[in-house]
């Protein structure tokens, strides 16, 4: 059987333009790639529905912006539905750049050219190169297909599609009461009242899966492959994969071990705009793809479903232990376990969560959002971002937040943003003070906490990003910490001169060292840390340059 080559597809209405592209993407990827030329974004996305229909694969689109009738970013965005895996690149002249970076915030964008892009090999192969081994670095949804069954309000169905989401894996979801979704149910023998139901590529069936059974099946890594380790980096967040790139390329043997999805709270953010070297901004699930694939490219294992939750010195190694009993040694560790959103405690939410009530940004939920009213509650970066996502879906999207304004909280460029959209509003002063509905989240009571009074909204979403709780109850009685609860480190371990109690050694810790030798803190977690992305990937790079003091006097 004949596998088509995937698909490099341009569209552009300058014909002397699009035969010039082609003409080079032709010259080098022809062999491997078939490019597919388009004049207009509608003539582009007819040929991308005929090769959807044909089960074919498209790897890459380059779109001009300005195009009559459907300009560059608003093709791109349409044929998102269709591949969504498709890298996607924007040709802009120099007049048109700033409203082509503007509008980049719809689409997720990889990357832009400046035209002309002479010469080739140095202003568009490079480019390009780095985008295809992307693409094929990511699972294809046409050869590893898995359908979720399950109902729009139901909190397992929601864990599984967010699991899914988080872990960059590519899905079908299907209602149980559709037809399609009623066939696979009745295939497997369940009812709609037995859901979520997950069949993978293969035909397995999987019936309220556990995470660890569904990373398992869809091809996830779950288990060690040793049992002695240079370095143990607890936590996939920024802190983590910063830690796991720099460990591993440094030569030391490397796992991460991550409870549920690499990316911790930076992967689920819409958009990044102020971290170095994007300047047109970057999604955190792009972000935590780029920084996984390096991570493994160095080497570093990545575990994903483990739960660490012992940490025990044995002289001069680290034991390392799981929630299902087995265990790990290190010769030195890094936490960056991050932080998590505290729960609202308005009566009538905690019985509501998954179905309308969701904590972080839930991103496998926005297309479901669409016309709706949604509430985002918080005023740090991450509600912004949220925001701003959720405004491509909603009808409205009403920011709650306790202070006057965004200004404390806030970085300024997702302010100006947020002004600049009609359908986003800021509510100051504002509290959640109860939420109901029957199995689902239909109104809110909202508290003015300056004059105490209450009023009802309609509301079936509320995303909630509000306060900041370490995960470090496990390390209780191990790991110095400090009243609330975050690791602490170097300097703020001595008193008066004192080292920390059980310190065994006669040097004082290190700048990142926790009060247990060889153990050290990144990221969120840690005491007094910058609580930005790119802080935190400097905690890890930082910690793994100890780490090597650290093993080097051992």
């Amino acid at each position: 059987m004949n596998i088509p080559d995937p698909v490099i597809l341009t569209v552009d209405d300058d014909p002397a333009v699009s035969r010039a592209v082609a003409r080079d993407l032709r010259r080098r990827y022809g062999d491997r790639y078939r490019v597919v030329r388009a004049s207009s974004g509608e003539e582009a996305l007819e040929a991308l529905r005929e090769l959807k229909l044909r089960g074919g694969k498209v790897a890459m689109l380059l779109a001009d912006y300005r195009m009559p009738k459907m300009n560059g970013v608003e093709f791109l965005e349409a044929a998102m539905d269709l591949f969504p895996l498709a890298r996607r690149v924007l040709l802009t002249a120099y007049a048109d750049n700033g409203a082509a970076i503007d509008a980049i915030n719809v689409v997720d964008l990889d990357h832009y050219l400046l035209k002309p892009w002479n010469p080739p090999e140095e202003h568009l192969y490079p480019v390009v190169d780095s985008l295809l081994e992307a693409w094929r670095a990511t699972p294809d949804p046409a050869a590893s297909d898995v359908r979720v069954v399950g109902h729009r309000w139901s909190a397992p169905s929601f864990a599984v599609r967010d699991f899914l989401t988080r872990n960059l894996v590519p899905y079908r979801w299907l209602l149980a009461d559709e037809p399609e979704g009623g066939r696979l149910l009745a295939a497997a023998g369940l009812t709609p009242t037995q859901v979520p139901l997950v069949v993978t590529a293969d035909g397995t069936t999987l019936t309220r899966p556990t995470e660890a059974e569904l990373a398992a099946q869809v091809g996830l890594s779950t288990s060690p492959a040793a049992e002695l380790y240079d370095l143990v980096v607890i936590g996939g967040g920024p802190a983590g994969l910063g830690a796991a790139v720099y460990g591993a390329s440094e030569g030391l043997r490397t796992v991460l071990v991550e409870r549920q999805a690499t990316g911790g709270q930076a992967g689920q953010s819409s958009r990044i705009e102020n971290y170095l070297g994007f300047p047109d901004g970057v999604s955190g699930a792009q972000l935590t793809d780029r920084a996984r694939r390096q991570a493994v490219k160095f080497g570093a294992e990545i575990l994903s479903t483990r739960e660490v939750v012992a940490l025990e010195p044995a002289g001069s190694a680290r034991v390392l232990r799981f929630d299902d009993g087995s265990a790990i040694t290190a010769q030195s560790v890094i936490l960056a376990t991050g932080v998590s959103y505290r729960r609202l405690e308005a009566p009538g939410l905690e019985a509501l969560t998954g179905c309308g009530v969701f904590y972080g940004s839930a991103r496998s939920e926005a297309p479901s959002c669409k016309d709706n009213d949604v509430y985002v509650v918080g005023g740090a970066n991450s509600a912004g971002q949220a925001a701003v996502y959720f405004s491509r879906y909603a009808g409205h999207v009403h920011i709650l937040i306790r202070g006057e304004d965004l200004t404390r909280s806030m970085s300024s460029y997702l302010i100006s943003q947020i002004n600049a959209i009609d359908n986003i509003t800021v509510h100051p002063c504002t509290e959640v003070a109860a939420g109901e509905g029957e199995g689902h989240l239909e109104r809110l009571t909202l508290r003015d906490n300056r004059s105490g009074t209450t009023r009802s909204v309609d509301a079936s979403y509320v995303f909630v990003f509000i306060g900041a709780q370490p995960r470090t109850d496990w390390l209780d009685g191990v790991v110095a910490r400090n009243a609330q609860g975050f690791l602490l480190t170097g300097t703020g371990l001595v008193t008066d001169g004192r080292l920390p109690t059980g310190w065994t050694l006669t040097r004082a810790p290190y700048h990142l060292e926790t009060s247990v030798p060889g153990v050290f803190a990144a990221g969120d977690v840690r005491a007094s840390s910058v609580k930005r992305v790119a802080s935190a990937v400097g905690d890890g790079a930082m910690a793994v340059s100890l780490a090597h003091q650290y093993l080097e006097t051992q």
